[in-house]
């Protein structure tokens, strides 16, 4: 009985530790889905070409650049139309974003379609040092496109951030930029940090392919591309872009308070393929050459492993595999 308190105690723990922005990626990941349908509290959603900036934040190899260009890429080319869908392969990481859309389709007011496209990437060498505070990822995030864009932040394995690790392993949120401050949301940016989480917290950012601090102990999984910091990046990478594309301005699609909402893909904490509980992530494609564990592939032959969201048209964690 004591060892089952302290298990149910932990995993309130970690259902517990939210950001306090607009948006926050749990860290959660062994916790149920959330078998509700998120509600819409009638804001505007991103539409029309939205930008995708990255913002390079401390020292990245390229070989990790290009992991994560690629994954951008992988929405933003033009996988969305028919022809590039039947050459890419099955299940894919445009397949996946497809779920996304649905939430633009729902009820009496129909939301006009978002397009994501390449933008700028920008390389800033620990510019404000390296340990940033919430105001500085957004300043950091005002470097790219100040309209339009979503602006996305990403810290190198050595970088301290306030609430990483500790409450959060990545934020997404918007702001307005000096020249472009409107009450109208067409004039605000939206932003997304993220953290590589390799050397100061990777069982708690980075799992399934780091031993989690809490809960069930199971094996890690191989990362798809050998890098268990940046893959897990790619992870909370696309929790957040998901979240921000279905709720941008802290007023969309989400479940619970908008100080700590659960949203598209949060509501589904740690399932990656069917059959997932906690501290299983799944039943997931396992590459035979090097035993690493992915749910997707990527436009230019990447593998990645990408989280559940929640299918408004199912309430249910949607899964690839």
């Amino acid at each position: 009985m004591g060892s089952t308190k302290l298990f149910l105690f932990q995993i309130f723990f970690m259902v517990s530790l939210i950001h306090l922005s607009s948006a926050a990626r749990r860290l959660a990941d062994q916790v149920q889905e959330q078998a509700q349908l998120l509600q819409y509290h009638n804001g505007p959603l991103l539409y029309g070409k939205i930008s995708v900036n990255l913002i390079w934040y401390g020292n990245f190899k390229p070989s990790q650049r290009a992991i994560i260009s690629d994954f951008i890429s992988s929405i933003t080319t033009p996988s969305a139309s028919k022809s590039t869908q039947t050459q890419q392969a099955q299940p894919s990481v445009a397949t996946w974003w497809k779920t996304t859309e649905k939430y633009y389709h729902l009820g009496a007011k129909k939301h006009p379609s978002l397009t994501l496209q390449m933008g700028k990437q920008i390389l800033d060498k620990y510019s404000v040092g390296k340990s940033l505070t919430s105001k500085q990822l957004v300043q950091l995030a005002a470097k790219g496109d100040q309209k339009n864009a979503i602006n996305i932040v990403l810290t190198a394995s050595d970088v301290a951030v306030e609430g990483f690790c500790s409450s959060r392993c990545g934020t997404h949120g918007s702001s307005s930029s000096g020249a472009l401050v409107k009450k109208n949301n067409k004039y605000k940016f939206a932003y997304i940090w993220v953290g590589n989480s390799e050397t100061q917290c990777p069982g708690q950012c980075a799992w399934p392919f780091h031993q989690p601090i809490y809960g069930p102990q199971s094996p890690p999984l191989v990362a798809p591309n050998n890098d268990v910091g940046v893959d897990g990046i790619v992870i909370n990478l696309g929790s957040l872009l998901a979240g921000t594309a279905t709720n941008p301005f802290g007023n969309g699609y989400f479940q619970g308070s908008a100080g700590a909402p659960l949203e598209v893909a949060s509501a589904c904490p740690g399932v990656y393929g069917k059959g997932a509980y906690p501290g299983y992530a799944g039943e997931l494609l396992v590459d035979p050459t090097t035993g690493a564990s992915y749910n997707a592939y990527g436009a230019n032959g990447r593998k990645y492993l990408l989280p559940a969201l929640f299918d408004p048209s199912t309430s249910s964690c949607s899964t690839l595999v």
